[in-house]
């Protein structure tokens, strides 16, 4: 499917003027970053960028597209042909899937002719700023369950597609699963799911729910057994699962106080010599309640409205900005924005993480340079660590940064960054970047 219209008619407008005015062609220079973590939280988390990749890659105006556009007459005839031909032919650099990103880190950078680069900006920034959001409430979840499981279940609390993508960004985070068969599908995700409340309703008593779910799934299943009583609905699951030759393989808590259910029941499965049946959790999790539940004999997490929803921060606050561009002189100048609260910083931007002696991040060092080789050579010396890579060199994307490999890689990449924050990163409090940022503007030209 094309992605050319998943975008503001003032992008297009754009185009056709500076088709008209002689500058659609200027080489340019775009960067996505956020001026500020949502929330005042200690760091973000980058998601999304193998899809913006791939709508990158589907960026065509075909016939429909064209004929649509045409029939609304949003641009001229001019500027329609020019669309007719759109192909990126730029370079795209961007922080690796899954890194860690703070306030002014430069996320995404978009090198290109200004009619080309600019046109992408919304179909970029509803992705970056979706998955990002969900990825780096699913970071704090997983942080907070200290190592303990957490598993997607949010699909029925947002838009179908969105569901999709929010499962991978959150397995980007470190969720194990996802109970979404089309995110399952579609990225290869481990998926999980068993049953709801209302199938113990539809049957006449809890024993019969209990032994038509084991006999179809087996006694290692989930048995959720909080539709009356949980004491007698953990006695009716332990009994049910050894009828049927087995041990029960965990219960689930739906409802209530969890922490106070989550002690009664292990004691309870424990008396009834049911030890290695263990005890799931669910019921509008966020991470503050996942770490609440800590010092609970808690095995797993489901977690849904709160993650689909980034935990009450739902986009990642990031913006599109166009930072340098070739003037009509020829050369290429720095540019900004110099709104009051809305300030931005010029330059094609190369960045890079210093690391302290013990191997924490202690500062994101971002170089304003002439050329990408020359800021990576300015970050070498200073002993820091790229965080960018090429993800499109000349319009061809660079295949490992999409499918399902590139997220199995964006999740390792998530852990190792995250591992390196120090202590007051992983702090769930409001508070300052985990990380400061420093920007250094090696740029011979104008500032």
């Amino acid at each position: 499917m094309s992605t050319a219209l998943l975008t503001d008619m003032y992008e297009l407008t754009m185009v056709d003027s500076a088709i008209a005015s002689g500058t659609a062609g200027r080489r340019s220079v775009f960067e996505v970053f956020a001026r500020r973590l949502p929330g005042e939280r200690r760091y973000g988390v980058v998601a999304g960028t193998g899809r913006v990749v791939e709508a990158i890659r589907d960026f065509r105006f075909g016939p429909e597209e064209i004929a649509y556009l045409e029939s609304a007459g949003i641009v001229s005839e001019r500027t329609l042909a020019w669309m007719e031909g759109y192909r990126f032919t730029g370079d795209v650099y961007g922080y690796a899937e899954g890194e860690c990103y703070f306030p002014y880190s430069p996320v995404l950078t978009v090198l290109g002719t200004f009619a080309e680069a600019c046109v992408l900006e919304t179909v970029i920034l509803s992705i970056l700023n979706h998955d990002s959001a969900v990825a780096t409430a699913a970071s704090r979840m997983t942080a907070a369950a200290h190592g303990r499981p957490c598993v997607e279940f949010g699909a029925r609390r947002t838009h179908e597609v969105a569901a999709v993508h929010s499962a991978r960004a959150a397995v980007i985070a470190g969720f194990e699963a996802t109970s979404d068969l089309e995110a399952g599908r579609r990225y290869g995700l481990r998926i999980t799911g068993t049953s709801a409340h209302s199938f113990t309703l539809v049957h006449d008593g809890e024993e019969e729910a209990f032994a038509a779910q084991i006999a179809t799934m087996g006694p290692g299943t989930t048995l959720l057994v909080d539709t009356y009583d949980i004491p007698r609905g953990v006695e009716r699951a332990v009994a049910a699962a050894r009828a049927a030759g087995g041990e029960l393989g965990a219960v689930r808590l739906d409802s209530g106080d969890l922490i106070a259910q989550a002690f009664t029941v292990r004691r309870q499965l424990d008396d009834l010599g049911a030890t290695s049946t263990k005890i799931t959790v669910t019921s509008d999790l966020d991470e503050y309640a996942i770490a609440a539940l800590g010092a609970a004999p808690v095995d797993a997490y489901g977690v849904g409205t709160q993650l689909v929803t980034g935990s009450g921060h739902p986009t990642a606050e990031m913006v599109y900005k166009l930072v340098q561009r070739e003037g009509a002189d020829g050369r290429m100048h720095e540019v900004a924005k110099a709104s009051q609260n809305k300030k931005s910083a010029g330059g094609l931007k190369v960045a890079g993480r210093v690391r302290d002696e013990r191997g924490h991040s202690a500062q994101e060092l971002v170089v304003s340079a002439g050329s990408w080789q020359e800021g990576l050579d300015y970050l070498e010396r200073a002993g820091a660590r790229p965080l960018q890579v090429k993800l499109i060199d000349g319009g061809q994307v660079d295949e490992p940064y999409i499918g399902e490999r590139a997220i199995a890689a964006a999740a390792e990449c998530h852990a190792r960054s995250r591992a390196e924050l120090p202590y007051d990163g992983w702090r769930l409090s409001r508070g300052e970047p985990a990380v400061p940022t420093k920007t250094v503007d090696i740029f011979e030209g104008d500032d």
